[in-house]
């Protein structure tokens, strides 16, 4: 073989080599992109449990529950008004009063009738505690008690909490099933849940859904931190649990939204069982005050206050000789930590010292003319609405009320978008105006039919000799506006 054959047999050897690589490289790239073939080692999925999430059943679940679940019927007493309806005042007799209709009806007593409602509610311990919903039992003169197996117990209440809406109560019985408490703080959302209760009257109603969102604010209460869930709720649900998958209780199911369907709230069961203590020893809850008025931070807050994020509280008022006004606190400051915990915005900040220990000495994270500061507070016991007012304004009046005025933080809680009228911040027990139904938050527009602004005009129509025994409110409760007329 002479020298150019050499050559070509060469480049052909290369060109052999250069080939089989070209195809090898294909192949590997082939198999890496294209194959659907699954690794030696990896698990075949379930097509229903694993990939989906979805459980099979509920009925296990619901065996194992069920038993603790209790259905609740109260019934209380209510005063009728007399000519037009036999169910409670008409419009026309609490607009113009019974001495209108006596001069042309005569002297019609005023009846009394018994209301019906049901709840639902879950066993806490073997002895008879159970846990529902306040509004379910307030001002009930019986609460009768129906078990899973039948059985009928009446029950008292041992304490209740308007401001979260949690009632405790008990019956006398022995080795009752016990519905086993959660952590709703690690619930997530997505996560199944399953509802028990009676609603409409249909005993142990079992419903499914997910969690649809955690942290609600919906305006019913200061402390509402509600867990949102699709699984249905309506009436008769109230103060029933809502499970987790597990078998736990993990919220208190409690609202719904008026014509909306897939749309409940519960309140998280932690928040039932920081406050269970209380409820069992003093029959209330005792809560945590720092003596300030705060609000959310704007955005041009934050830039005029130099703070690097909206997150944290403004403080608007230190109540004097108060636990903050004694820490050094001020108007201004913005508060972003308790006790290491970062404060998102006001509401958080109320939720977080609510369930702080009376008498624990806190660490407060403040910036004040953009410089962070370190605060040391002792928080003590929050008074009543009652006693605040009475210390305050010292308004109140012949009928049983205690009306405070209506302040920008008061306003703004509340979501009034005109502060008219002054506020009820107290209803003396038994008096003309807790028997008329009038509620604490309840806002009094007129008086007489001449409309009120402050205390001073409150109390001055109040005083005047044409009330005499009876007196016509115009009054104001979220978006319903009515008149009540009060007797002594």
């Amino acid at each position: 073989m002479d020298k150019q054959d050499r050559k070509k047999f060469v480049m052909f050897l290369v060109a052999c080599m250069v080939a089989f690589l070209l195809v090898s490289l294909i192949e590997v790239i082939r198999s890496s992109f294209f194959s659907f073939t699954p690794a030696p080692d990896a698990p075949v999925a379930s097509a229903v449990s694993d990939v989906k999430g979805m459980p099979l059943s509920f009925a296990d679940l619901t065996e194992k529950v069920k038993p603790a679940v209790v259905n609740i019927s109260t019934t209380r007493t209510v005063r009728s008004g007399g000519v037009f309806s036999p169910f409670g005042d008409s419009p026309l007799e609490r607009f113009f009063g019974d001495e209108f209709f006596e001069r042309f009806f005569g002297d019609i007593p005023r009846r009394e009738f018994k209301q019906q409602s049901l709840g639902s509610g879950f066993i806490i311990s073997a002895d008879g505690y159970i846990f529902t919903n306040n509004h379910v039992v307030e001002k009930a003169d019986k609460i009768i008690v129906k078990l899973s197996d039948g059985r009928q117990f009446d029950a008292k209440v041992i304490g209740k909490d308007a401001k979260t809406d949690i009632a405790l109560i008990k019956i006398k019985a022995e080795r009752l099933p016990v519905a086993e408490i959660g952590d709703s703080d690690k619930v997530r959302v997505g996560d199944w849940v399953i509802a028990i209760g009676n609603p409409f009257g249909l005993e142990h109603t079992v419903t499914a859904g997910i969690v649809s969102a955690k942290g609600r604010v919906i305006g019913a209460g200061p402390y509402d931190n509600f867990i949102q869930t699709d699984a249905s709720i309506n009436p008769g649900n109230s103060g029933g649990p809502l499970f987790s998958l597990e078998g736990k209780v993990i919220g208190i199911n409690t609202a719904i939204v008026a014509q909306a369907q897939g749309i409940g709230f519960a309140i998280p069961i932690n928040m039932a069982k920081a406050i269970l203590p209380d409820l069992k020893a003093k029959g209330k809850v005792t809560r945590a005050w720092m003596g300030i008025s705060v609000q959310d931070v704007t955005e041009d807050m934050a830039k005029v206050l130099k703070l690097k994020s909206r997150e944290g509280a403004i403080i608007t008022e230190t109540f004097k000789d108060d636990p903050a006004d004694r820490a050094g606190l001020k108007p201004g400051d913005v508060i972003t930590e308790i006790n290491g915990k970062k404060i998102k915005d006001s509401h958080e900040l109320l939720l977080t010292i609510a369930s702080l220990p009376v008498g624990e000495k806190i660490t407060v994270k403040v910036v004040r003319d953009g410089k962070e500061m370190t605060f040391y507070v002792t928080v003590t016991e929050r008074k009543e609405e009652k006693e605040i007012a009475l210390s305050r304004e010292g308004a109140k009046d012949k009928f049983g009320l205690v009306v405070q005025n209506i302040t920008p933080e008061v306003a703004r809680q509340l979501g009034l978008k005109k502060r008219q009228g002054v506020i009820v911040v107290a209803v003396e027990e038994g008096s003309p105006a807790d028997e008329a139904g009038i509620q604490p938050q309840d806002i009094i527009l007129q008086v007489n039919r001449v409309p009120v602004n402050s205390v001073a005009d409150y109390m001055r129509e109040m005083g005047k000799k044409s009330v005499k025994e009876g007196i016509a409110l115009l009054i104001k409760r979220g978006n319903a506006t009515f008149f009540i007329t009060l007797y002594r």
